[in-house]
């Protein structure tokens, strides 16, 4: 049977490349984007608003979840994937009731008015690696949780609650928590799109820290098909980790960026202070979503990178003076 999904936090670039995917691949009877503001230009929507089955709503769930409530009872998605959140785990410190509003209370209430509703299968929560913390070993699912944020404590507790309903009101949830994703369209205060567009300005990126931190890394259409594969397969309750196989540098992750330019890595970063709260290591073993589902990541650093340096070439005119700072938003 074909199914609709609505897709919360759909403006952003996972979001987008979710949508693309289940679109390709799922043969949906609809996908819809729910955002808190309207899609942005082409280089970040990447033109997603031209397939018949999509179609793009901007909705908050925190402060309008009476009209988000309105679309779903009307289009009765049988499965919500839920980016939604208040991101970025650097810019938390300030404001960061901000992200307990959200990636919590919001969610939470969010939830339990879903929980009323026949028409919902399966609600697919991304979660974070940063809530394990800093790791020595791959992080299994049932190891300890160490947030070092208030982002990611935020998404921790949202997690820990969606466990409980799950286990003693039968919500139909899993989790799935992705290492760090990257993609076309990624917005330019990221590392990977950020590096490639200031490399291509001759701006040289301030690589805090020298990049010794190690973070896993996927593509966002290898989290996309995981999503796909757990909408499909996974035992309901379930919570899986979805990440590559080792970690990489930052450092090695700019040094990659120039390989794809084609630039000398001296030539593109030089070094910076260390963020506040910069954990030193990333890494998920993800070999519970390999065994029930049959998933692990694929699309290679090479491959996904030449797909980066090819989204900036296309719509350079439209990025080169895009913001590369980031700004926290309601």
């Amino acid at each position: 049977m074909t199914k609709t999904y609505a897709i919360l936090g759909g403006g952003g670039s996972f979001g987008i490349h979710a949508a693309k995917y289940l679109l390709d691949n799922a043969d949906p009877k609809k996908v819809i984007g729910i955002g808190r503001n309207p899609l942005r230009p082409e280089p970040f929507s990447l033109d997603i608003e031209s397939h018949p089955k999509y179609e793009y709503h901007a909705r908050h769930i925190t402060y309008e979840l009476d009209l988000l409530l309105e679309l779903l009872d009307e289009k009765k998605p049988d499965v919500v994937v839920c980016f939604a959140a208040q991101g970025e785990g650097a810019v938390s410190w300030k404001h960061s009731w901000r992200f307990f509003e959200t990636n919590c209370v919001g969610l939470s209430h969010l939830t339990e008015e879903l929980a009323k509703r026949d028409y919902l299968e399966r609600f697919i929560q991304i979660g974070t690696s940063e809530l394990y913390g800093s790791v020595e070993h791959a992080a299994k699912e049932d190891d300890p949780i160490r947030p070092s944020s208030p982002y990611s404590a935020s998404k921790a507790a949202f997690d820990l609650h969606l466990m409980a309903v799950s286990k003693h009101l039968s919500f139909p949830m899993n989790i799935l928590r992705p290492c760090n994703a990257y993609c076309p369209g990624q917005l330019l205060h990221r590392v990977i799109p950020r590096t490639i567009v200031m490399a291509k300005k001759g701006e040289k990126l301030p690589l805090h820290g020298g990049g010794k931190a190690e973070k896993s890394y996927i593509h966002a259409r290898d989290l996309g098909r995981a999503i796909h594969l757990v909408a499909e397969k996974a035992p309901l309750g379930t919570v899986y980790n979805a990440g590559s196989a080792e970690p990489t540098s930052i450092r090695r992750v700019v040094e990659l960026c120039a390989d794809a330019l084609g630039k000398p890595f001296e030539d593109i970063c030089e070094v910076a202070g260390e963020r506040l709260g910069q954990d030193s290591r990333y890494w998920l073993d993800s070999s519970a979503i390999k065994r029930d589902v049959g998933w692990e990541a694929e699309i290679s650093w090479e491959q996904g990178l030449a797909e980066m340096v090819e989204w900036a070439d296309t719509y350079w005119d439209q990025i080169k003076d895009w913001p590369t700072g980031y700004t926290l938003r309601g």
